[in-house]
């Protein structure tokens, strides 16, 4: 799921290509996606956004001049701006490509006054993303983790006492009530630097921090989009004593400053923070299925709160090219239907293959057989050979076949013609004693 870092670097990528971009219509929402349609319709109007925690919001302002002024006012317009609030679920993002280029997924689209015509729309492959028209930040979610440090920092503090610090530590992290922008491959990194084990309870980790009123000075309370640089979040890490709470201000800062794509699971390249993370699906590294069947990473000893029987579980990156890119450049899309086609055609090869393999040894058998049968003939033809001819005289050292079955000097059967079957007693001649002279 696109966590705080992800979801503001999706609002730079709104404001950097929307900026002196003016927009036209009405918003229109894909049939198939369930969410609410955006009652917004103006001639003109521009996009603005920001980012809080896990959440976007897009600010439709209406565009006017002295000609919109003079001219009847259409009931169907909209006069007053409009905010549409967005979580992206596991899969939810912004591109702006021209209106021939419209993605298949693109839920909801904002187009362009110009010519050729662009729209700005929001994507999500899965539909678990959500939009709220005329919405707000919701009340349930704690202070942002990028730009309300200092509420962020009271808010836990404040509430130790509440049940959610009986929890783990890399459990807690996940509430979006006290860490509103903390996702699951934030929550290791953080863990891992300080060398605090994952399943250590909350509230043992949290109660040696205090705020303290050098910190209130330091830090402004709350700091919008457009005042929030580079330099304001390194000059924090320098002036401010590492602890869990400042590295959940200060580590997605970094994913911020790296300048790549963030992390977002549809089909993303991951290079540029893989080679960042220190602990999250690193080779060496431990994993355990948390309470909540989450996957955490880290070193070492898990700690006292592992749950019984849990599992190690491994996590194949996915390195294919081609989704949504914040930057310029521009990549080749790999399509669900490639991907099926090289599949039909190992398919078919594979098939081939064993086809082949089949007639190769049908042909064996054959052959084998076949010479059996010449061997056979062979022997047939030359017993037929030994026999005689007609009018020839046999060998007398080959014994004429008699039909019947000598068994100790006694004939035991003999086939006539007449199909008649005799036994006779052999009748044997004594052999002429030789008498000795006297």
């Amino acid at each position: 799921m696109p966590e705080g870092p992800e979801l503001h670097i999706a609002s730079l990528f709104v404001n950097r290509m929307c900026d002196g971009v003016v927009f036209t219509g009405a918003v229109e929402k894909s049939e198939v996606n369930k969410n609410p349609e955006v009652p917004f319709c103006c001639d003109a109007y521009c996009i603005k956004a920001q980012s809080r925690g896990k959440e976007v919001r897009l600010t439709l302002t209406p565009i006017k001049n002295d000609a919109s002024s003079k001219r009847k006012i259409d009931k169907r317009q909209s006069q007053q701006s409009t905010n549409v609030v967005f979580r992206f679920g596991m899969s939810g993002f912004f591109s702006f490509t021209l209106v021939d280029e419209l993605p298949k997924h693109a839920h909801l689209r904002f187009y362009t006054n110009e010519t050729p015509r662009r729209v700005l729309s929001f994507e999500d492959t899965r539909r678990f993303g959500s939009w709220q028209p005329n919405g707000s930040w919701q009340k349930n979610r704690g202070p942002c983790i990028l730009f309300e440090y200092e509420s962020f920092r009271e808010n836990v503090l404040s509430n130790l006492t509440d049940k959610a610090f009986d929890k783990p530590i890399c459990e807690a992290l996940l509430n979006q009530k006290y860490f509103n922008g903390i996702g699951n491959y934030l929550r290791a990194e953080i863990l891992f630097r300080l060398q605090i084990r994952p399943f250590e309870k909350a509230r043992t980790v949290l109660e040696g921090l205090e705020l303290k009123d050098d910190d209130k000075k330091k830090v402004k309370k709350e700091i919008s989009v457009a005042e929030t640089t580079d330099t304001t979040a390194k000059k924090r890490v320098k002036t401010e004593t590492p602890d869990l709470l400042l590295l959940c201000h200060t580590v997605p800062w970094e994913v911020v400053n790296l300048g790549g794509k963030g992390y977002a699971p549809a089909k993303r390249d991951y290079s540029v923070l893989q080679a960042w993370m220190r602990c999250y699906s690193v080779d060496g590294m431990n994993s355990l299925n948390d309470h909540n069947g989450r996957t955490i990473w880290f070193k070492g000893d898990p700690g006292p709160l592992v749950p019984k029987g849990a599992k190690s579980r491994r996590i194949v990156w996915k390195t294919q090219k081609g989704d949504h890119d914040y930057t310029d450049s521009k990549k080749a899309k790999r399509t669900h239907t490639d991907s099926i086609k090289k599949e039909t055609s190992i398919k078919k090869t594979d098939n081939i293959k064993v086809q082949r393999k089949k007639e190769s040894s049908k042909t064996q058998r054959g052959s084998k057989r076949q010479e059996k049968v010449t061997r056979i003939v062979k022997s047939e033809s030359a017993d037929k050979k030994k026999q005689p001819k007609a009018g020839e005289k046999r060998s007398l050292k080959v014994p004429p076949k008699t039909g019947s079955n000598r068994i100790k000097g006694r004939r035991v059967k003999e086939v006539n013609k007449n199909n008649s079957t005799t036994c006779k007693k052999s009748t044997t001649k004594a052999k002429p004693q030789s008498h000795g002279t006297k």
